[in-house]
């Protein structure tokens, strides 16, 4: 059975802090910026100039609702746009001098109503809220980027794309000399060779680039029962972002919708962020093989039931 996700608390809680943290005052009586507008003055102190593209990247928003809130910020004198000399149609926003002072006195409320609140905490406590806060603040990051990306089967058309790629992060990780795991009859015709019963590959793609891939085939010199994961690469730029869990999710509920009860795998001992990964979904270390694989340059096994 699935674990019920916090999805209600979670959301309840990010509520209250919001109301909690509020407006900001610049301490003379008047009103300060608002929240929105307190995130990119503090953005562009920690690098000036942006471009309003840049920030509204940074701050997780549409541009021209970045527009319109650097619109305000210019006609308090806190910030001024000034064109892009390489580019007359982008702007380059930075911070004028009153514009540094108001992002001084900001860090100063911030700083005495965290501190006031922190002090109602134990030690440990405090720190459990900074770690829960680090880890809830990555996985929304993480979130938001996959939605740049899809999982899909594969395609004819993604074959050179993939054989560059599984060449590539092979050549990476020095494993490109293993003349088993750069098969150049499966490498070269990807989509050809999981068109066969109980064989499934999957892409993950930016658009029309694929950035990795991975796929489960019948495990050879094993019973029908055991499959064995394959294949699974990444780019560099599709690391990091929560994107190998979603695809080796993928080939596993395919795994046991065709009626595998067991996944096997061999690695590269260099390939630590993937053990990593195998080893958080449930995959557990094997001193000895399964199967007749006869790859030279993956020293690691793992199995996992289905």
């Amino acid at each position: 059975m699935a674990t019920r996700l916090p999805i209600q608390e979670l959301r309840q809680a990010s509520r209250r802090m919001v109301r909690q943290l509020g407006l900001l005052s610049v301490g003379n009586g008047s009103p300060g910026p608002t929240l929105p507008e307190c995130h990119v003055l503090i953005e562009l102190a920690g690098e000036s100039p942006l471009t309003i593209t840049r920030l509204a990247e940074r701050l997780a928003v549409d541009k021209s609702t970045m527009s319109r809130t650097v619109g305000r910020l210019g006609r308090r004198g806190l910030v001024e746009a000034s064109v892009k000399a390489a580019d007359k149609r982008a702007k380059l926003v930075c911070l004028t001098p009153k514009g540094r002072r108001q992002v001084r006195r900001i860090d100063r409320q911030a700083d005495r109503q965290v501190a006031a609140a922190l002090e109602l905490l134990a030690p440990a406590d405090q720190a459990a809220v900074v770690e829960g806060l680090e880890l809830y603040a990555k996985a929304l990051t993480r979130s938001r980027a996959q939605r740049d990306f899809i999982v899909r089967p594969i395609r004819r058309s993604d074959n050179a794309a993939l054989a560059r790629l599984i060449r590539g992060v092979m050549r990476e990780y020095g494993i490109a000399d293993d003349p088993c795991a750069a098969d150049g009859t499966e490498v070269d015709a990807m989509f050809e060779a999981y068109q066969r019963d109980r064989w499934a590959y999957f892409v993950v793609a930016r658009g029309r680039r694929v950035v990795g891939g991975g796929g489960i085939g019948p495990l050879e010199g094993a019973d029908d029962s055991i499959c064995e994961l394959r294949k699974m690469y990444f780019l560099p730029e599709a690391r990091g972002l929560g994107l190998g869990r979603t695809l080796l999710d993928t080939c596993l509920a395919t795994a046991r919708e065709l009626g595998y009860r067991t996944c096997y795998l061999e690695t590269a001992g260099s390939m630590g962020e993937a053990h990593r990964l195998y080893e958080r979904a449930g995959f557990r270390e094997r001193k000895t093989p399964l199967g007749k694989t006869v790859y030279t340059s993956c020293e690691r096994r793992f199995a996992m039931a289905l």
